[in-house]
């Protein structure tokens, strides 16, 4: 494959797994292409183009020609500059990595991010928090994101790959599109009296017995385990976690358990008042589930995968 294809390979897995359904991320990405050709010629230079057909904004070829062949990448959850220099290292070693790909948003990626954030509005509403009150609460939210990343210095990976002429991409929502939808698959295909039982049921998941022996596994961090779950929320993709205030309006939905990779402590204090059963998943583990997912489609096409920088890797037939 070329890097090119891989990334055009994660877009549509991406797309295909959108909680929003497929016709509807067609939809917005036909609604910004008639709002770019209305702009004025002197701001169309500072478009983004490739927003015209990736609808995920932190997801990213980085640095590279996207023709180049790949055969060999080095993947992780963190890719930074420690992972373009490592797979220059070992380049010098004759292993041959020919590119970085790593999940978590760097560069242009990075200072995106906040542009996926509207994606949460809809899975809000699946819980039945009202679209009006997840749009209004979910702009400040990505506002404030925006603001704290606009002074980071974000390109500093990207340098750091341009330099050693390393190709290098992330897929963010891309892979967490994909894990959200198997979780929340996995769980809804099975009815549970305790939340204790949830936490079992995740346990069966290769990623997460592997987070556990490293003491970073599935945890109940709010309510009991003998406590009955209610309705359950699952909530992995979507940028970064929504507000507190955004938690607190899923609790006045309804929702009884809510599983996420990993929660802001100021928002489990509020939801602990709120007697809302709270699973933390574990980030690096439930990352890994939609990671894992995309690199067995691109290791059939015979893209050899080097594990590194927090992926738990685990194949599935």
């Amino acid at each position: 494959m070329t890097l090119q294809e891989i990334y055009d390979l994660a877009l549509e897995m991406a797309i295909k797994a959108d909680p929003r359904g497929e016709a509807q991320v067609r939809k917005l990405l036909a609604k910004l292409k008639k709002e770019y050709q209305d702009l004025p010629e002197k701001k169309k230079k500072y478009f983004d183009k490739e927003m015209l057909t990736n609808p995920y904004s932190d997801t990213r070829i980085l640095y590279g020609n996207p023709k180049t062949p790949i055969k060999k990448v080095l993947v992780g959850i963190d890719a930074d500059a420690t992972e373009v220099l490592l797979a220059d290292r070992l380049n010098q070693k004759g292993k041959k990595i020919d590119a970085v790909i790593g999940h978590h948003p760097i560069g242009i990626a990075l200072a995106a991010l906040h542009g996926v954030m509207d994606l949460q509005v809809d899975t809000l509403a699946e819980v039945g928090v009202p679209v009006n009150v997840s749009d209004a609460l979910m702009r400040e939210r990505s506002d404030t994101v925006k603001r704290r990343i606009h002074p980071s210095n974000h390109n500093q990976v990207v340098d750091a790959a341009r330099l050693l002429e390393m190709p290098l991409m992330n897929l963010h929502t891309a892979w967490d599109n994909l894990g959200d939808k198997f979780m929340k698959k996995y769980l809804s295909g099975k009815k549970f009296d305790t939340v204790e039982e949830i936490v079992d049921f995740m346990m069966e998941l290769p990623e997460y017995q592997e987070a556990a022996k490293g003491k970073n596994g599935p945890e109940i961090v709010s309510g009991s385990p003998k406590g009955r779950p209610g309705k359950i929320a699952i909530s992995f993709t979507g940028g970064t976690n929504p507000s507190k205030e955004l938690y607190i309006e899923m609790a006045k939905a309804g929702v009884g358990t809510m599983v996420d990779m990993h929660i802001p402590e100021e928002a489990l204090t509020e939801l602990k008042k709120l007697h809302v059963n709270v699973i933390n998943a574990g980030h690096m583990a439930s990352d890994s589930i939609g990671a894992n997912i995309f690199l067995d489609v691109i290791e059939k096409r015979g893209v050899e995968i080097v594990v590194g920088a927090g992926l738990v890797r685990v194949k599935r037939k």
